[in-house]
């Protein structure tokens, strides 16, 4: 079957802790270079509070994304913490109830995340933000589910949409938090939320991958 099962939420979530974690140094340093340089110490602190207290039990996707979401945005510093939060918690809440995820669901889950931080940052392409990861792997998800490619196919192609909206803010000036205050100067380093978000898709992307179960041909679905 072309599907993930949502019961296995544990292991995907879990995947995306330990890619923050082995980032931890490389968000703070980019961060560094035009914020404050705290957003790899942040986040880290976030992820894993939700990996000492949900370590030890079994959880469904949603229920990890909610629970991680709930941590971030109540209990993390700075201005990240409730963005991710509203993010995932959105997310959560787009996966409740469904057994089983197809590219079309995933799709909508990082939709929902994605509607939900807009309406609350008021960002969009071209900010310098972390929007400009997560639409252009919103964009390919929906268009691979247009194309019924398969979950592994389409997921690949998610990582590497986020990974390009990472690297297009290097270009960009930035227009929102402390970077933006330096104008110009801001050009020429990536945006460290846009980093984040991709290290997350591709922890998520990862964690699905290694979860879903095999085709009759032994290759993954």
């Amino acid at each position: 079957m072309d599907v993930f099962e949502s019961g296995a939420g544990k292991p995907v979530l879990m995947k995306m802790v330990k890619a923050i974690q082995d980032k931890k140094d490389y968000l703070g340093e980019v961060d560094g270079l035009i914020g404050d340089g705290d957003h790899g110490m942040n986040m880290n602190k976030g992820f894993t509070v939700f990996a000492k207290r949900f370590g030890e039990k079994e959880f469904d996707l949603a229920d990890g994304l909610g629970g991680l979401g709930s941590i971030l945005f109540n209990e993390i510093g700075g201005s990240m913490g409730p963005i991710y939060g509203t993010v995932l918690m959105a997310m959560a809440e787009s996966t409740e109830g469904k057994a089983v995820l197809r590219v079309s669901d995933l799709a909508d889950m990082l939709g929902a995340g994605l509607k939900d931080l807009q309406e609350l940052v008021d960002a969009r392409v071209g900010d310098k933000t972390l929007v400009d990861t997560l639409t252009p792997a919103v964009e390919s998800l929906e268009e691979s589910a247009r194309r019924k490619d398969p979950m592994r196919v389409s997921l690949e192609n998610m990582k590497e949409a986020a990974r390009r909206g990472r690297d297009s803010t290097k270009d960009m000036t930035a227009k929102f938090g402390r970077s933006s205050r330096l104008g110009e100067r801001s050009r020429g380093v990536l945006d460290a939320g846009a980093v984040s978000c991709c290290v997350l898709l591709e922890g998520l992307a990862d964690g699905i991958l290694e979860t879903i179960k095999e085709g009759p041909d032994g290759e993954r679905s």
